[in-house]
Formats: structure tokens, C-alpha cells, sequence
């Protein structure tokens, strides 16, 4: 469980849910992690905790995803404080139910795709060979069984022309780039108890929500060794929803 041991990591949007999942089974696996948070410094303090109770060093940064400038900020501050960078995993999206203004839109792609991009961006100066790039998709990039998605769906499917894009870039430098798809997960903003839960829990084909373990141990794999020659790709950890 110290495959990482000595490397350091930032997920971006790791104060709960997926995001905080990840950050706990990195540090379990050796390495030292910084994570981000738009609101609810307490949540993410929680988080640092955990991380340093693995005996791993922790930061924790507040950071709008929406804002370019401060997402870099967060990545060169990790850089600068923790010596390194060897692993950028881009969690953090936001979910606007119902929308369909332009300024949902706006804000959605954004978070959820410019966010991304200008992370990838920033960290691309401090990756070396061996680097790390994980982002967070959608189940619903693959599958759009529910009217009311449109911009969520659009901003999900994107990621995997960035990951493509980035993996050709970023390739020639031993750098690799992937995108995970999540199903249906049990978190805060999605729990199993909420109404819809059992429908999209049947629209898998396990028929059961997934826990945010689940999907973590995904992420670090891609961010470990034994993925060494896996770039580009589209991982869906999402139980067959797309079966």
C-alpha cells in the first residue's frame, strides 16, 4: 500500500464526496496530498486529518474551479509547499438542477470543463515523467436517461476530448491522461436515500449505488504504476449503467 510512497498529489475538489474518497486512498497509499475546496473549510480540514492520521502530509486550499487564476494558484502552491507535483486529480464540478439558461451554461462549463483545462494547464509545468492526470466524469456522458441533463451531459461529454487531446500532448513527456465515469454513488449530493435513488440504482446493472471507495480505488490505480500504459482512455466505474 505505498505505491506512492514519495510522490505528491492535488485533487481538486476533494473536501467530500468522490473528491475526499480519493484524497483518503492516496494518502493510504503512500502518497502526500493538497486538496481544494470552494466553500466549507470544515469539511475539508476533516479531510487534512485523515490524511495526516495516515501519517502523509496534507494541504488544503481554497479554490473557486470557475476561476482560472485560482486554480493554477492551487496547483503552484502545492508545487511550492509539498516540493512536488507527481499526480492532478480534477474532481471538483458543479450540478445546477433544471438548467438551461446561458447562464447556467456558463457556469457549468466553467467549472466543470475550464476548471479542468486550466488545472491540466498549470500542472503540465510541474509533472515530470510518470506524471498523473485523472478527471472526474459523468455516467450521464455515456448514458442520458432523464430530461432535465442537457448541460450537465454536455459539459461531462467534453472531458473526454480533453483527456484525448492531453493525453497526445502530454504523451511524448511520460505523462499520462485518463477520465473515470462514475455511476450512480452514495454522497452527500447524491445520497442512496434520496427519492430517485432506487431508479437510478435500476438503471445500473448491479442495481446498487456505488460507494465513494469504489470509485477511489479506480483513480488510484490510473494514478499508480500499474497504469503505467494506459492514456487516453475512458474508464467507466459505473456499475453497467452504460452496459
Amino acid at each position: 500500500m505505498n505505491e506512492l510512497h514519495g510522490k505528491v498529489a492535488l485533487v481538486m475538489g476533494g473536501s467530500r464526496g468522490i473528491g475526499a474518497a480519493v484524497a483518503r486512498e492516496l494518502a493510504a497509499r503512500g502518497a502526500d496530498v493538497a486538496i481544494t475546496y470552494h466553500s466549507g473549510a470544515a469539511p475539508a480540514a476533516a479531510v487534512a486529518c485523515e490524511i495526516k492520521e495516515l501519517g502523509r502530509r496534507a494541504l488544503t486550499l481554497r479554490a473557486d474551479s470557475a476561476d482560472p487564476e485560482a486554480v493554477t494558484g492551487a496547483v503552484d502552491e502545492t508545487a511550492e509547499l509539498l516540493g512536488r507535483l507527481d499526480i492532478l486529480v480534477s474532481n471538483a464540478a458543479v450540478f445546477l438542477p433544471g438548467a438551461e439558461s446561458i447562464a447556467d451554461l456558463d457556469r457549468t462549463l466553467a467549472v466543470n470543463v475550464r476548471g479542468p483545462y486550466a488545472a491540466a494547464r498549470a500542472a503540465a509545468r510541474h509533472l515530470g515523467p510518470g506524471g498523473r492526470i485523472v478527471t472526474i466524469g459523468s455516467n450521464v456522458a455515456e448514458r442520458v436517461p432523464f430530461a432535465g441533463l442537457t448541460v450537465y451531459a454536455l459539459s461531462k461529454t467534453a472531458l473526454t476530448g480533453l483527456t484525448k487531446a492531453l493525453a497526445r500532448e502530454l504523451g511524448p513527456r511520460g505523462i499520462t491522461v485518463n477520465l473515470v465515469h462514475p455511476g450512480p454513488t452514495d454522497t452527500d449530493a447524491n445520497p442512496a436515500s434520496q427519492p430517485m435513488a432506487a431508479t437510478m440504482a435500476g438503471l445500473t446493472a448491479l442495481g446498487r449505488y456505488a460507494d465513494a471507495s469504489e470509485i477511489a480505488s479506480v483513480v488510484a490505480f490510473l494514478a499508480g504504476e500499474g497504469s503505467a500504459y494506459v492514456t487516453g482512455a475512458t474508464i467507466n466505474a459505473d456499475g453497467g449503467w452504460a452496459a
